[in-house]
């Protein structure tokens, strides 16, 4: 798992115009730690042939090297989706964010401050907190390690990768659990419909990320669709036609 070699184009930001009648519908899709835009490409190219304008942006900190991602503050990851998402309702008439992994707590908490400006949201196998490491146990180990064992390509199927780092930065792994503690207490903010996809068979994230979502969310339609036959990076992974599919019927349903 590296960024390097990764085909030109396909670590960076994603901007396509629908067509048909469902142009005016926008689909914001969010990646997440050490990952690139790469594992959400298929999801947005499938929903774009549909007809849907999408966009996939590149978050700070990613797609260059580790070291860039223990130069961030956590709060230019929602900054830039929120960016994107302006973009997007000055052409849409109703936007869905989805978020993998830190990408559904980029997405939660902007739905924080947005659910009555968004249609849905999609979160695959979303982090919201990381069991027994708050985010000041993250800076202590960050003051005497830099890099950590990569976490990322958990994915079933042979010979996929997410074009993502093969280190883990500890520096922003502390700001990313500083967002996440900011956003979990303010998840009952979260009124917008909701779709959350969750992998029984996830190296990365226990399943309690899923359950605290569920129950501390404010969203009166929220709905959980467990997936059996992948790991993490559910939008590469065997599960992927469903994920894609569900979010289409979900997307249809709230548009």
């Amino acid at each position: 798992m590296a960024v390097e070699g990764a085909p030109a184009g396909l670590l960076d930001d994603w901007r396509v115009d629908g067509s048909g009648d469902k142009k005016r519908i926008g689909v914001l899709l969010v990646h997440g730690f050490t990952g690139s835009p790469a594992s959400m490409r298929p999801w947005g190219e499938y929903l774009h042939q549909r007809g849907y304008t999408v966009t996939v942006p590149l978050l700070p900190g990613h797609g260059t090297t580790p070291h860039d991602l223990n130069r961030v503050k956590w709060q230019e990851w929602p900054a830039k989706v929120e960016t994107e998402l302006k973009l997007l309702q000055q052409k849409c008439d109703k936007v869905f964010i989805c978020g993998l992994s830190m990408g559904g707590g980029t997405t939660l908490n902007i739905a924080t401050k947005y659910s009555k400006n968004l249609a849905g949201i999609i979160l695959v196998n979303p982090m919201i907190h990381v069991k027994f490491v708050p985010h000041q146990l993250a800076w202590f180990i960050s003051r005497f390690q830099k890099m950590r064992e990569s976490v990322g390509d958990d994915i079933k199927r042979p010979g996929i990768t997410e074009w993502g780092y093969d280190a883990l930065p500890a520096v922003g792994v502390y700001e990313l659990l500083k967002m996440l503690h900011y956003t979990r207490a303010r998840l009952h903010d979260v009124t917008a419909p909701l779709q959350l996809f969750h992998s029984v068979d996830d190296h990365t994230l226990p399943v309690s990320n899923t359950e605290i979502i569920m129950k501390g969310v404010g969203s009166r339609d929220k709905q959980r669709i467990e997936l059996l036959n992948s790991y993490h990076v559910a939008t590469l992974d065997y599960d992927q036609e469903i994920i894609f599919e569900n979010s289409r019927i979900f997307i249809e349903a709230h548009s």
